[in-house]
């Protein structure tokens, strides 16, 4: 009798573990944001985001499902519920706080300035009467537009503000310092260079966006995000994919 017990409650068990496992949750990631969220050459989204929410799933029990969506409607979509949170390297600023909820900071980013390796700018201000890129909607593209004298260009994708730089058709680009240093550091490593960390007055983090009031995503995704830090979890993706 007494194993008979044993073995119902051992499949409780199994069961109940697998149900709670099999939670979803589907992120939309605009996938071209190299080394946090990008498309591999075997056609699978990668990155440190990536990496990161697999293993808060593991922590914490769910599953992160990863939906290729474009930058610039990608807030709408949350919005209109078509997924359940947004994994895309979102800077957490106190304006998309009025639209929709942010998790618990998992990085902090600073915006860089990259220029060709010719060029002797080293701020801003020395773009004076220059086009600089930056992709639409991001903290990088405020940064341009808010500068004085200079000639904002918007790109739908970061990689194309940065082939423009390579081939000459702007005089710098403006974005986050871990995709600054994937492009200026390894693929244009010959061509561009990082010329400045711009200062700021706050410090800027990402954080995951969920749709307003989905409490019961978002204290998943916090309990995953304290469960991956306290293991140390995300210095060892640092080292992977930053090489910090």
């Amino acid at each position: 009798m007494l194993k008979k017990l044993v073995l119902i409650l051992v499949a409780l068990s199994t069961l109940c573990g697998s149900a709670w496992a099999e939670t979803k949750i589907i992120f939309a990631t605009d996938a071209t944001w190299p080394p946090m969220e990008f498309v591999n050459a075997q056609k699978q989204i990668v990155g440190f985001s990536i990496d990161f929410l697999k293993a808060a799933g593991k922590e914490v029990g769910f599953t992160p499902v990863f939906k290729n969506t474009a930058w610039d409607g990608i807030f709408a979509g949350l919005a209109a519920g078509k997924y359940d949170a947004i994994s895309s390297s979102v800077s957490i600023t106190e304006q998309r706080k009025k639209a929709m909820d942010f998790s618990e900071p998992y990085f902090t980013v600073r915006q860089a300035l990259i220029v060709p390796k010719s060029s002797s700018a080293k701020t801003l201000a020395d773009l004076k009467g220059k086009k600089v890129g930056g992709q639409i909607g991001t903290t990088g593209y405020f940064a341009i537009k808010a500068a004085k004298g200079l000639v904002p260009k918007s790109y739908d994708e970061i990689g194309l503000a940065m082939e423009d730089l390579n081939v000459g058709r702007i005089a710098a680009v403006v974005c986050d310092d871990p995709v600054a240093a994937n492009y200026a550091l390894d693929k244009y490593k010959d061509k561009l260079k990082i010329a400045a960390v711009l200062k700021t007055d706050k410090v800027e983090n990402y954080g995951f966006a969920v749709k307003k009031g989905n409490k019961k995503v978002l204290d998943l995704l916090n309990k995953g995000i304290e469960a991956v830090k306290a293991k140390g979890i995300d210095q060892q993706l640092k080292k992977k994919w930053i090489g910090q």
